[in-house]
């Protein structure tokens, strides 16, 4: 019996595709959770003695249900899907350029091992963080942008090029479209933990399975989003406050580094308020990331028949033209031949 030809794997610039693909589909779906986790980030708890609302947005929000209620009824739906442009350009950059970084990074280590073996926790949590630190230099601006869209008050909607001028013409001048990037850096933990636990998790639920099935992919990335996104509340938040316009407390005043935003929380909310949007933090983290990985894997599937199937295509071409070089040839020998003309004896 022959034996069954192993189809090859997926070059780089494949593996950041699929991710991408899988990565825009997940967050269109799960936008308005955006949207929502954004905006109880940067809100600042109103206290009694307070004369006027502290943060840019008046409306306050007491949960994700409640948010939802009062963006519908005062934007409408439309205000749910506020800066999603952005949004997507912004998980697409950066999940392409993640999955291509770390799918070089993590080839160029396994080439290194003189025996095969899969990757310790730590190197894969130290590959991911390497991956997701590049990819972060690269991509921050359109999140600035995405930020400041999703947190702009009714009044004052502005469109993608528009917000960028506003973040360019602030103090910080060009340079403000990389604010938060030392928060970012430090966040790289968050897909370092998150695809470091996947491959951990998948070796450990699944040894040896190579395909994974949807619910598999789905519950795999789910527990990896939930373990990350616990651990590194405290530094989303904070850096959702470097990105957004400065609260209304701090009459214009921008935050400079993410230990001034936390201790501003900490002051005026108390501790526990590094870890508010939790809720929509987590189901967002959850969904996208389940979504996610049970996209890409189907997306690598996809694009590895795909090339297989063009190479095939490709190399029936080439024969086909080779034959008909060789046919071509022969024709013109036999024409040669038969018009040569006869020596008399």
């Amino acid at each position: 019996m022959a034996s069954k030809t192993a189809l090859p794997p997926l070059p780089p610039w494949g593996n950041a595709l699929a991710g991408a693909t899988g990565a825009v589909i997940a967050n269109a779906l799960v936008y308005p959770l955006d949207i929502v986790k954004t905006r109880i980030q940067v809100q600042i708890k109103r206290r009694p003695e307070d004369p006027e609302p502290l943060t840019v947005d008046r409306e306050h929000y007491n949960g994700t249900f409640d948010a939802i209620q009062k963006i519908m009824k005062d934007e409408g739906i439309t205000g749910l899907y506020s800066g999603i442009e952005g949004s997507l350009i912004g998980v697409a950059s950066t999940n392409f350029a993640y999955f291509y970084w770390y799918s070089v990074v993590r080839t160029l280590y396994l080439s290194t091992q003189k025996l095969p073996k899969p990757p310790t926790t730590a190197i894969e949590l130290s590959l991911g963080a390497l991956a997701g630190a590049i990819a972060q230099v690269f991509t921050i601006p359109v999140s600035v942008v995405t930020t400041r869209q999703q947190t702009q008050p009714k009044s004052d909607k502005r469109g993608l090029f528009d917000t960028a001028r506003e973040v360019i013409d602030s103090e910080d001048g060009y340079s403000g479209l990389w604010r938060g990037l030392k928060a970012s850096l430090v966040l790289v933990v968050n897909p370092a933990i998150t695809y470091g636990a996947y491959q951990r998790l998948k070796d450990v639920v699944f040894p040896g399975k190579t395909n994974l099935k949807p619910w598999e992919a789905f519950l795999l990335g789910a527990m990896s989003k939930s373990l990350a996104t616990i651990v590194t509340q405290p530094l989303i938040v904070a850096k959702v406050g470097l990105q957004s316009r400065p609260p209304l407390a701090r009459k214009g005043k921008p935050f400079k580094s993410f230990i001034e935003v936390m201790t501003f929380i900490v002051e005026n909310e108390g501790p526990l308020a590094l870890f508010k949007g939790m809720t929509p933090q987590i189901t967002k983290g959850i969904m996208v990331q389940g979504i996610l990985m049970m996209t890409k894997e189907r997306m690598e599937i996809l694009f590895v028949l795909l090339f297989a199937y063009l190479r095939r295509l490709r190399a029936k071409k080439l024969k086909k033209a080779a034959d008909a070089l060789a046919s071509k040839a022969s024709e013109v020998g036999a024409s040669a031949k038969q018009s040569m003309p006869t020596i008399a004896k």
